[in-house]
């Protein structure tokens, strides 16, 4: 009796350049279409559960995705503390029009979700679709307290733990400045595609509140709030992972 063979790890990612020079670091599948397109959150990456298990039931059901990693997160190039919200879209921007063609569908996590409505609003021709995990449009302006607002002015950056990493949690001004300069949550949200948005009501890091205020900002006539009420900010439980599949699915179906 022979042995099983170890577990191999997955092939290293592939590199895309910016205008500047930085690598971007990404996976792709061929498949088809629409494209999904994963956006992660803050200081989060493309190897995510959440991302990882979509592309294993993409690949699985032959569907193309793309997953990336924005500037100085992950295995991309460059230091996290440049990057802004703006730099970040324009990463997402750059991987979905240089790897993608035709329409895409956009799922965004946290901060990813954020992303996504930008991207969404920056390329509405291409963007049939958007699926927020515990979205979190605006969090620079409902997020931070005065004492917060007070310490990136004085400081330039904060720093604080964080439960969903080893290293701290860095918000610089920068970042905090080009959040506040690309709001959405003040008037109507000009996207007319199907949007889902998933929400745990147990999430203590972006209020539930928060999907309902985006739904309502929304032009789109076609969007669904889902409420976990016993679901965390993570939402990456398997029953969590489950009813992402599915709302990814049910989407893919009207096309």
């Amino acid at each position: 009796m022979t042995n099983p063979s170890p577990l191999t790890s997955p092939p290293p990612p592939s590199f895309l350049a910016r205008p500047d020079g930085l690598r971007l670091a990404y996976r792709r599948s061929d498949g088809i279409g629409p494209t999904l397109v994963f956006l992660p959150g803050y200081m989060s990456d493309m190897e995510g559960s959440k991302a990882v298990a979509l592309h294993d039931w993409a690949l699985a059901q032959g569907r193309a995705m793309l997953r990336l990693d924005y500037a100085g997160n992950g295995a991309s190039e460059g230091r996290f503390a440049d990057g802004t919200l703006a730099s970040w879209r324009d990463d997402a921007l750059l991987a979905m029009d240089a790897l993608t063609q035709g329409p895409v569908i956009l799922v965004g996590s946290s901060m990813g979700g954020w992303l996504a409505l930008l991207v969404a609003l920056a390329r509405p021709d291409r963007v049939v679709g958007l699926v927020g995990i515990a979205a979190a449009p605006d969090f620079t302006e409902w997020g931070f307290t005065d004492a917060d607002k007070a310490l990136l002015a004085t400081e330039g950056r904060i720093e604080e733990p964080t439960p969903y990493s080893d290293d701290p949690y860095v918000t610089t001004l920068g970042f905090w400045q080009s959040g506040q300069r690309l709001r959405l949550l003040t008037g109507e949200i000009a996207i007319d595609c199907p949007v889902r948005l998933l929400h745990g009501q147990a999430d203590a890091d972006v209020p539930w509140e928060i999907a309902v205020q985006t739904a309502a900002r929304l032009r789109s006539s076609d969007v669904q709030t889902l409420l976990i009420k016993d679901g965390d900010h993570r939402l990456s439980r398997d029953q969590d992972i489950a009813l992402l599949i599915r709302t990814v699915a049910s989407l893919l179906d009207l096309f």
